[in-house]
C-alpha cells in the first residue's frame, strides 16, 4: 500500500450548522483528518436540504442543493477541476435528493479521483429503489467504510461485496476523561439524584415513550431518579407536524405521574455541552424502535465517554454492548427498561465495573484514532486506483454526458394560479380572467405538482404543497355528486358552466387523481385524491371516447401503484385496454397503422396508454400495438431535417387525405414526449430516448420555424406554433406541456427515477 498520505482530501455530506447526525459527523471526521494530516488539504462540500444559507465555516468549499440534479454535477466538475485526490463520501439515503437519494449517482458517476464511502445505513431488506441505488454506489466506491462488523456482513451477503473492499472503523467521539458523574450534577441542578440521558434529534422512531412507560417502575425503587431528554425535534418532522410528538410525551410523563421526574431539554447543544450532559448521567437508555439501525453515533458517545447503556437491540447496540459490556431489552418493552436500569442503580459495583470497562474500549473509538484508520482507507483507494484508473477528462463527449436541461422556472405557474385553482388562458403573459377555470388544466397542474414533490426540486415542497392543494380543492369541486362525472368549465366569479364535461376531461381529471393516490407525499392529499379516483372510475365504463380510455388506463396505472389488486379497476383496466386494441384492429392497415380513420389531438397517449398496460398487465399484443403505432407517428412527425412537426390542429392528418402541419400545439409534443419514454421503459432501445429528445427540443426551437415556444425569461410556453410565427399567448395548457416534458425528461435523465415511475 502507498504510504504517501493524499495531497487534497474532500468530504461530502452535511456539515455544521445544519442540524443533524451526518453533519455533525462529516465535520467531526474532517477536522480530525485534518489534525492527524496537517500536510493535506482537507475541505468539505455541504448538502443543504433549504433555500437560505448556512453560516458555513471557510472549510466548507462547495455547496450543492439536495434537491437540485445539475448541482451534483457541478460539485463533481469542481472536485474534478480542483484535483482532489480522495473524496470521502458520507451516505445515507435521507440526505440526498431523488428516489432513495439517487441524486448522489449524478455526482459519482462524473468525479475523476477515488471514492471512500461511509455506509451509515446498511439495509439487509431494501424496497427496489434503495436497492438500485446501493448496488450503483457500491461499484462507484472504490473502498467501502462500516462502523460495525454487521455492516460488512450485510454488505457480502445482500450485495456480494468482498470483506477486501470493506473498512470496519468504528464512530468517531470525543476523548472524554472517565471521572464521576457527580463531577457535572451540580451544574444542571440535579445533585443527589440519578439521572437517566437519551440525547440526539426527537422523533418517533427513538422510542422514548416506552422509556417514560417504564419510569413509574423505576421511581418506585428509586425515588431519586430523573430521565432527561436532552435534543431538539427533528427539523424535517416539526416542518411536517410541528412539536406533536414532544407534546405527546409531555403529557404521557403527566398522565404516568412522573412528571417531576423528567426533563425535557429542547435545544441542539454545543458538543462542550454535550460532554457534561453526558458526564452528568449515570445511565444512558437508548429504546430506538427499528433493529435495522447500523450506525447511532449517540451510542459511540456515550459508551466511550464510560456510561453503561441500557438499549434495545438494534444491530449496533447488539455488537457493541455483547459480552456484558450493557445490558440489551426487548423492543417496546417498558417494564424489561425498568429491569436493566434497576439493575444497575441496584448494584453499584456493577455499574462501575461496566463504565471502566466501556471507557477502556472507548479509546478506539476517539476522533484521532479514527482518522488514522481513514487515512489508512484513502491511501488504499489511492493505490488500489492506480492500477485501475477511471476515464480522462476527454472522454466526456456530449454522447457520453447527460442532456443539459433548462432549469426549471414556475414564475408563469404561479402567476396563473390563484385560491381557486389554475386559470385557462393569458393574454400574452397576463392571465385573462374573461376565460375562467377548467378541470382540464387543473388535472395537469396537480399531476406537474406529484412530479415535482417526487422528483425533488424547485419550488421547495411547501410552495408544492399549496400548488396542489388549490389544484386538487378544484378537482374535488369538480366532481358533481349527483351525476357522477365532473364538470369542466367554471367562470372566474366560481360559477360552474355545465353539468357534466366532456368524456375526456373528466379522464384526464382520473389520471390526475390516480397520480396524487399513488405519489403525493401529503397524506390528505393521497386520501382526497383516491376518493375522487374512486368515485369517478365507474362512469367510465360507458365512454366512448378513446382519448377518454387512453386517459382512464393511465389514471388506472397511477391508482394500481398504490392501491394493487382493487376490482373494479383491475377490471376495467382489461376492458379498456381491449377496446384500444380492437379499435385499432379494425382500422389500422399496413400504411395506415393507426387506432381511428385520423389523427386528431393528443395522438401519443393512444399508444402510451397500451405501452403501460401491456407491460403490467400483461397484455403482449398491446404492447406490441403500442410499440407500432408509436412507431408510425414518430415517423410522419419528423421533417427529412430530422426536427419533429406535430400534426397541426388546422386540418389534422385524414387517412387518404392531406396532413396539416400547422397549427402546431404543444400538448402534441408533451404526449411524444411521454409516450416516447415510456417505449424506451418497455424496450431499452435508446432510439426511443432520442425521439422524446426530439419532441422535448421542439420547445426549445428545434422546429419549423427555429423559434422557441418556451419563455425562459417568464417561465411560459407559447400557445403554439404558426406558419410564420409563435402565439405570444402564454396559456395554461401551453405552459403546462412545457413543464410536464420539463419533469419527465428529468426523471428519464436518472435511470433509478425512471425505473421508479415505473414499477409498481
Amino acid at each position: 500500500m502507498d504510504s504517501t498520505l493524499p495531497d487534497r482530501i474532500a468530504f461530502l455530506g452535511g456539515y455544521l450548522p445544519r442540524l443533524c447526525g451526518i453533519a455533525t459527523f462529516t465535520h467531526d471526521l474532517c477536522e480530525a483528518v485534518a489534525e492527524a494530516a496537517p500536510v493535506s488539504h482537507c475541505y468539505a462540500g455541504a448538502v443543504n436540504d433549504r433555500i437560505e444559507d448556512y453560516d458555513y465555516p471557510p472549510r466548507v468549499r462547495f455547496e450543492l442543493d439536495e434537491k437540485d440534479l445539475d448541482s451534483y454535477r457541478r460539485a463533481a466538475d469542481f472536485l474534478n477541476f480542483d484535483n482532489a485526490d480522495v473524496l470521502c463520501v458520507q451516505h445515507e439515503f435521507g440526505i440526498y435528493g431523488g428516489p432513495a437519494g439517487s441524486h448522489l449517482l449524478a455526482l459519482l458517476k462524473e468525479v475523476r479521483m477515488p471514492v471512500v464511502t461511509t455506509l451509515h445505513t446498511v439495509l439487509r431488506e431494501p424496497n427496489p429503489e434503495q436497492r438500485k441505488v446501493m448496488e450503483e454506489l457500491l461499484r462507484r466506491s472504490d473502498r467501502l467504510v462500516v462502523m460495525a462488523r454487521k455492516g460488512a456482513e450485510i454488505l457480502r451477503d445482500t450485495y456480494g461485496v468482498p470483506d477486501s473492499r470493506v473498512d470496519i472503523i468504528p464512530h468517531g467521539i470525543p476523548d472524554m476523561p472517565l471521572l464521576d458523574s457527580s463531577f457535572y450534577k451540580a451544574q444542571f441542578g440535579v445533585e443527589g439524584r440519578k439521572v437517566l440521558l437519551t440525547f440526539g434529534l426527537l422523533g418517533p422512531g427513538k422510542g422514548i415513550e416506552y422509556a417514560i412507560e417504564a419510569l413509574p417502575e423505576i421511581v418506585k425503587r428509586h425515588p431519586n431518579v430523573v430521565y432527561l431528554v436532552l435534543g431538539a425535534t427533528h427539523p424535517h418532522l416539526v416542518a411536517r407536524e410541528g412539536e406533536s410528538y414532544r407534546l405527546g410525551l409531555e403529557r404521557l410523563a403527566e398522565d404516568r405521574g412522573v412528571k417531576d421526574h423528567v426533563i425535557f431539554y429542547n435545544r441542539f447543544v454545543s458538543l462542550d455541552d454535550l460532554k457534561e450532559f453526558i458526564g452528568a448521567s449515570d445511565i444512558y437508555l437508548t429504546p430506538y424502535l427499528n433493529e435495522a439501525q447500523i450506525t447511532s453515533g449517540t451510542l459511540a458517545y456515550v459508551f466511550g465517554a464510560g456510561k453503561a447503556v441500557v438499549s434495545t437491540p438494534y444491530w449496533h447496540a447488539q455488537e457493541l454492548l455483547a459480552d456484558g459490556r450493557g445490558i440489551l431489552v426487548p423492543f417496546r418493552d417498558p417494564r424489561a427498561i425498568a429491569e436493566g436500569v434497576c439493575a444497575y442503580l441496584d448494584d453499584p459495583v456493577l455499574l462501575q465495573g461496566t463504565r471502566e470497562e466501556a471507557h477502556r474500549l472507548g479509546r478506539g473509538m476517539i476522533w484521532p484514532a479514527v482518522a488514522q484508520r481513514f487515512l489508512e482507507s484513502f491511501q488504499r483507494a489511492r493505490s488500489e486506483r492506480r492500477v485501475a484508473p477511471r476515464a480522462a477528462f476527454a472522454g466526456w463527449t456530449l454522447a457520453s454526458r447527460p442532456y443539459d436541461l433548462p432549469p426549471l422556472r414556475l414564475d408563469h405557474v404561479l402567476r396563473m394560479s390563484d385560491g381557486t385553482g389554475i386559470l385557462q388562458h393569458a393574454t400574452f403573459t397576463v392571465p385573462n380572467f374573461h376565460e375562467g377555470y377548467c378541470t382540464d388544466d387543473n388535472a395537469r397542474a396537480f399531476i406537474l405538482c406529484n412530479l415535482l414533490d417526487e422528483l425533488g426540486g424547485r419550488p421547495p415542497s411547501e410552495s408544492l404543497d399549496r400548488l396542489a392543494t388549490s389544484y386538487l380543492a378544484f378537482l374535488a369541486a369538480a366532481l358533481n355528486q349527483g351525476t357522477g362525472r365532473f364538470r369542466n368549465f367554471m367562470s372566474y366569479g366560481r360559477q360552474w358552466l355545465e353539468d357534466s364535461g366532456s368524456e375526456d376531461s373528466h379522464a384526464r381529471a382520473l389520471w390526475a387523481a390516480g397520480s396524487g393516490a399513488s405519489r403525493s407525499r401529503n397524506e390528505g392529499h393521497r386520501k382526497l385524491a383516491a376518493l375522487l379516483f374512486e368515485r369517478g372510475l365507474p362512469m367510465t365504463e360507458s365512454f366512448s371516447s378513446p382519448r377518454a380510455w387512453a386517459f382512464t388506463l393511465l389514471g388506472i396505472h397511477e391508482y394500481l401503484r398504490r392501491f394493487p389488486g382493487q376490482v373494479l379497476a383491475e377490471t376495467l383496466r382489461e376492458r379498456l385496454t381491449a377496446q384500444l386494441v380492437r379499435l385499432w384492429e379494425d382500422c389500422a392497415t399496413e400504411h395506415w397503422p393507426w387506432f381511428e380513420p385520423i389523427a386528431t389531438y393528443d395522438n401519443a397517449r393512444l399508444s402510451q396508454a397500451l405501452l403501460v398496460s401491456g407491460q403490467v398487465m400483461p397484455h403482449p399484443r398491446a404492447l406490441e400495438i403500442g410499440l407500432k403505432s408509436l412507431g408510425w407517428l414518430a415517423s410522419v412527425q419528423k421533417t427529412q431535417a430530422g426536427h419533429f412537426r406535430p400534426i397541426g390542429s388546422d386540418g389534422f392528418y385524414e387517412r387518404d387525405g392531406g396532413h396539416a402541419y400547422f397549427d402546431q400545439q404543444p400538448v402534441e409534443a408533451q404526449a411524444m414526449v411521454s409516450a416516447c419514454l415510456e417505449a424506451f421503459r418497455a424496450t431499452r432501445d435508446p432510439a426511443w430516448s432520442r425521439e422524446a429528445k426530439r419532441a422535448f427540443e421542439w420547445f426549445l426551437g428545434r422546429n419549423d420555424l427555429g423559434l422557441p415556444l418556451y419563455d425562459s425569461s417568464t417561465g411560459g410556453c407559447g400557445d403554439g406554433l404558426h406558419h410564420d410565427r409563435v402565439n405570444e399567448n402564454q396559456g395554461t395548457e401551453s405552459t403546462l406541456a412545457f413543464h410536464l416534458s420539463l419533469a419527465e425528461m428529468s426523471f428519464a435523465e436518472h435511470p433509478i427515477a425512471a425505473q421508479a415511475s415505473k414499477d409498481p
